[in-house]
C-alpha cells in the first residue's frame, strides 16, 4: 500500500474512533446507558415539562408609574401638591396630582411637562393634573418586561443544568412565553423558581414599628400614610406571627443592585446568603448606614414580606448577609435567583402538562424502528444493484451514522422526533451521492477506460453535483436552525451535521477504498459495480 493511501486509511480509522467516542464516550453501566448519557433526548422522546406563562405585565407598568410618582413628589414638595393613584390595581398607568396651590399653579405646570415625564398624556382639571402613560409607553414597557422574564428564565433554567430547554414567546396569547424541559424529574421545584420574583429590597423601619396588624399601625399615623410611606407584614425575624411594619417606600438597594449571592452557613451550622452589592450601591449602602448607625433599623423585605429586621450597629458598604431561618434548599434557590436577577413582574401559569416517558419510549422505538428499517432496505439495495461497489456505498453510509451520532455527542445537540426524520433524510442524501458517483463511473466504462480512469473521471464529474446540492440543502438548514424553533431546530441540528459528514464520507472515503481496492487488484483490473 502507498504512503499516502496508508496515511489516508490510518486517519479515516482514527476519525471512526474519535466519533465512536463520541457516542459512547468511556463505556459504563452497559452501552446503551453510555449512549444515553451522551446523546441528549428532546421533550418529545425523553418526557419532561411543558409549560405556558402569562407575564403580568401591569405590575410592570404599576412599578414605573410609582417611580415616576416619588419623583414627582420629590419636586412637588415646594408646591404643596402631592403626587397619588387613585386605583393602582385598575389602573395603574394613572399618576393624579391634587390640591395644588393656585399660586403655585405654574411650578406644577413645569414640573408635569418636564422632558422626564414625556411619555404621559396629561390633562388639567380643577383639582390637579391626571397623568397617563401613553399606549405606546405601555406597549414598549410590556415587551421590555417579556424579554427581560425570558431572559431572567433563561437565566435560572441554565443554572439548573438543564439540557437544551426551550424558553421563548408563545404567539397564542398576549405576554405569554413557552417553557419546555426535556428530562425534568423535580417540575415543582422548577416551577418555584421561575416564579418566584425573588423581588428582595432593603427599606428604612420608621419609627415605632411594629404593630399587631395593618389597622393600628394606620391608626398610629394618623389614619394616613404619607406618601412616601407603606405597610408591609411579615414577622421580621424569619420565624413567629405577622405584624405590621411601617417601613420607608422607596428603597435603599433592591435586587438590581446585587452583584452575587451565595448560600452559605452561619456560625451556628444555620442556612444563610451572603451578597454582594454592586460599587455604586455599596456606596448608597454606606451612606445611608454611617449616617443612622446605633439609631436607625432597616427591614430586608423578600417577596414583599418583612423578612428580617436589623439594628443598624455599623455602617456596611459591599458585602451582607441575610437570615430569616431557611432550610438548605431555600436558601440553595434564593441565591440562585437573586444571582440570576429578579423578574420585572410576577406571571401565571396558563397550562402545565408533563409529557410522559412512555409516550417518548413509544416515539424513540417508532423512530428507531424506521431508522433501521430504511437503512437495512437501502444496504440490501446497494448490494444487489451494485454489487462490490454496494459494499464500498454501505462503508460509507455506516460511518456517516457513526460521524453524525458522534457530532451530537461531542456538542451536547438534543435529538427529537424531527431530528430522527433528519437522520433518514441524511441516509437519503447519502444514498444519493453514491448513485450519482457510481453511475458515472459505469458511464466511463462504458466509454472503454479503464477503471483507474473511469474512478478519477467519474469522481471528478461527480463532486460538484454533489458539492452543490449539499451546499444549498446546509444553507437552507442552518436558515431553518436560526429561525425555528423546538422540534424544526432538531431537525436541522441533524440534517446539516449529516450532510457535512456524507460530503466527507461519500466522497472522500469512499474514494479511498475504491483506490485500496484498485492497488490490491491492480488499475486495470474488471471493476464490480
Amino acid at each position: 500500500m502507498g504512503k499516502n493511501l496508508t496515511t489516508k486509511t490510518w486517519a479515516i480509522l482514527a476519525i471512526l474512533l474519535v466519533f465512536l467516542y463520541g457516542i459512547f464516550g468511556i463505556p459504563h453501566g452497559g452501552w446503551k446507558k453510555s449512549i444515553t448519557d451522551r446523546i441528549h433526548l428532546g421533550l418529545d422522546l425523553r418526557g419532561g415539562t411543558h409549560l405556558v406563562l402569562q407575564v403580568q405585565v401591569q405590575e410592570a407598568i404599576g412599578s414605573s408609574t410609582d417611580r415616576d410618582m416619588t419623583a414627582l413628589n420629590t419636586a412637588l414638595a415646594a408646591t404643596g401638591a402631592t403626587a397619588t393613584k387613585l386605583d393602582p390595581k385598575v389602573h395603574p398607568e394613572v399618576i393624579t396630582i391634587n390640591e395644588p396651590d393656585s399660586s403655585k399653579l405654574s411650578a406644577v405646570s413645569t414640573i408635569v411637562n418636564d422632558n422626564a415625564y414625556a411619555s404621559y398624556e396629561k390633562q388639567s382639571n380643577a383639582s390637579g393634573y391626571t397623568m397617563t402613560l401613553t399606549q405606546a409607553a405601555q406597549r414598549d414597557l410590556a415587551d421590555r418586561t417579556v424579554e427581560t422574564s425570558i431572559e431572567t428564565i433563561r437565566q435560572r433554567i441554565d443554572s439548573l443544568g438543564v439540557s437544551e430547554p426551550v424558553i421563548e414567546k408563545y404567539g397564542l396569547g398576549d405576554n405569554q412565553i413557552l417553557v419546555q424541559l426535556p428530562g425534568v424529574d423535580d417540575p415543582a421545584r422548577v416551577e418555584n423558581i421561575i416564579q418566584s420574583t425573588a423581588k428582595l429590597e432593603i427599606h428604612e423601619v420608621v419609627s415605632g414599628s411594629p404593630y399587631p396588624d395593618a389597622a393600628q399601625a394606620l391608626t398610629a399615623v394618623g389614619g394616613s400614610l404619607p406618601p412616601d410611606e407603606e405597610i408591609i407584614m411579615g414577622s421580621g425575624s424569619g420565624a413567629g406571627p405577622d405584624q405590621a411594619w411601617v417601613l420607608k417606600r422607596a428603597s435603599i438597594v433592591e435586587g438590581t443592585d446585587f452583584r452575587g449571592a451565595t448560600a452559605q452557613q452561619d456560625e451556628n451550622g444555620r442556612p444563610d446568603i451572603g451578597f454582594t452589592l454592586t460599587t455604586e450601591a455599596g456606596d448608597r449602602f454606606y451612606k445611608y448606614t454611617d449616617a443612622n448607625k446605633g439609631t436607625g433599623s432597616m427591614a430586608i423585605v423578600l417577596e414583599n414580606k418583612v423578612r428580617e429586621v436589623a439594628t443598624i450597629q455599623s455602617a456596611i458598604r459591599d458585602q451582607g448577609r441575610i437570615t430569616g431561618g431557611f432550610s438548605q434548599q431555600q436558601a440553595d434557590d434564593l441565591s440562585l435567583m437573586l444571582r440570576t436577577g429578579s423578574l420585572p413582574a410576577s406571571i401565571k401559569y396558563l397550562e402545565t402538562r408533563t409529557v410522559g416517558p412512555s409516550l417518548g419510549a413509544a416515539s424513540i422505538h417508532q423512530g428507531v424502528m424506521a431508522a433501521v428499517a430504511g437503512l437495512v432496505a437501502v444496504l440490501v439495495f446497494m448490494l444487489i444493484y451494485y454489487k462490490g461497489a454496494g459494499i464500498n456505498a454501505d462503508l460509507a453510509l455506516l460511518l456517516n451514522l457513526v460521524i453524525l451520532l458522534g457530532f451530537m455527542g461531542f456538542t451536547g445537540a438534543t435529538l427529537t422526533l424531527p431530528g430522527i426524520a433528519g437522520v433518514i433524510l441524511t441516509i437519503g442524501m447519502g444514498v444519493d451521492s453514491n448513485v450519482l458517483i457510481f453511475e458515472r463511473i459505469r458511464e466511463e466504462l462504458r466509454l472503454g477506460k479503464t477503471s483507474a480512469q473511469a474512478i478519477q473521471d467519474g469522481f471528478d464529474h461527480a463532486w460538484k453535483t454533489i458539492f452543490d446540492t449539499h451546499v444549498t440543502t446546509i444553507v437552507s438548514a442552518g436558515i431553518l436552525f436560526i429561525f425555528g424553533t423546538g422540534p424544526i431546530k432538531g431537525f436541522a441540528v441533524t440534517l446539516v451535521f449529516g450532510l457535512a459528514a456524507n460530503l466527507f464520507t461519500a466522497v472522500f472515503v469512499s474514494r479511498v477504498i475504491f483506490d485500496y481496492l484498485l492497488e490490491k487488484r491492480g488499475r486495470t483490473a474488471p471493476l464490480s459495480i
